[in-house]
């Protein structure tokens, strides 16, 4: 019995680069994509997407010292409680790779400090060099300015088994994913930038964060990111967590009845999941001899019978489509949207019939 437990970690974590792949295109590398997965999902309190990047950072040369590093360090942005929980993963996935007979490379320890380091000083010196070379000081609390100073840069960015630059890719990430603290993120991006960060390795951040943690997170990071750099943010988008109820793959084989990317998730008992992306709505259709039923799980969208004013959808909405009305429901402008369906009363010789596109001048008179 232990052997074959040793033989299914091993298949399981062998299959995990498959779930999160590095992107080939970035100037961040393979390893600095699984640190933003890595601190994004400590942020966010997901152990297993954390244990599921550790997993993939290992392969792609991450070691246990830089692990233990980064997530010892955001303690001083997300907090004891999930720095330990994360610790605690990390000490999981290290046994786990153990047992499957997989390598994880330790890694050398941060060098010791001299005798006479002065933390408060070399803080200092960090932190200003952080905030772009004006000396930093918060009066109002004295003592947090002394945390910040002699603690967080002094001590932990003292440790020299994570460069500034990661240590600042890991920051970044790590506050994308907290809401409220955009001032802080806007903060730490200007930080990232004179510690060392590239403008494009910046601009990678979000995308890593649409690909494995989540849309949120990326569209937050990308609206602070332009505000930096005087760009012209999107629009603030609703987005959906994924982790919830599952995006699915592009639904390419109806792609051409619909306006905008959807996505399509099969469930359990012939219910699918399909998710539109902002504006993406379907053609004007009819189901013929079934009804359609219609349950919005997470988002806001819309639902219109021909001639008939549309309907708002939002999460515990239930439609029940009747059989031969034309019809059609998507995405609000300024929202993604996932909706749940299945048929019922489905008589012999059901089918659909696909119609003309729901054009722009009706779509833009929803509010």
């Amino acid at each position: 019995m232990k052997s074959l437990t040793k033989w299914v970690w091993a298949a399981i974590l062998l299959l995990i680069p498959l779930h999160i792949q590095a992107k080939t295109d970035m100037t961040l590398t393979a390893k600095q994509q699984a640190l933003v997965v890595i601190a994004a999902s400590e942020a966010k309190g997901d152990i297993q997407g954390l244990k599921l990047a550790l997993n993939q950072g290992f392969e792609q040369g991450l070691t246990v010292s830089e692990a233990k590093e980064a997530l010892s360090q955001l303690y001083a942005y997300t907090g004891f409680p999930r720095s330990l929980n994360a610790l605690g993963a990390l000490q999981q996935v290290i046994s786990e790779r153990a047992a499957a007979g997989l390598a994880t490379e330790p890694g050398r320890e941060a060098d010791p400090l001299p005798a006479d380091y002065d933390a408060l000083k070399q803080g200092t010196e960090v932190q200003t060099r952080l905030v772009g070379g004006k000396p930093f000081n918060y009066e109002f609390a004295p003592q947090t300015d002394y945390y910040l100073k002699a603690h967080l840069f002094g001590d932990i960015f003292a440790r020299n088994n994570l460069s500034f630059v990661d240590r600042e890719i890991v920051t970044v990430s790590a506050i994308s994913t907290l809401p409220g603290c955009e001032p802080q993120l806007l903060a730490h991006i200007a930080g990232a930038r004179n510690m060392g960060v590239s403008e494009q390795q910046v601009r990678d951040i979000p995308a890593v964060l649409r690909a494995h943690v989540g849309e949120t997170e990326a569209c937050r990071a990308e609206r602070i990111l332009a505000q930096y750099l005087g760009e012209q943010a999107q629009p603030a988008v609703n987005t959906v967590d994924f982790n919830v109820w599952p995006k699915g793959e592009p639904n390419t084989a109806y792609a051409q009845y619909f306006i905008g990317n959807s996505y399509l998730a099969i469930m359990e008992g012939g219910i699918a999941n399909v998710t539109f992306e902002p504006r993406c709505r379907n053609n004007w259709h009819v189901h013929h001899k079934q009804v359609q039923v219609l349950v919005c799980v997470a988002g806001r969208g819309w639902y219109q019978e021909w001639g008939k004013e549309p309907v708002p959808m939002t999460p515990g909405t239930i439609i029940a489509v009747p059989a031969e009305v034309k019809h059609w429901h998507g995405a609000a402008c300024d929202s993604w949207f996932q909706h749940l369906t299945y048929h019922k009363d489905v008589k012999e010789g059901a089918s659909n019939e696909w119609l003309e596109p729901v054009t722009d001048e009706i779509y833009n008179k929803l509010k």
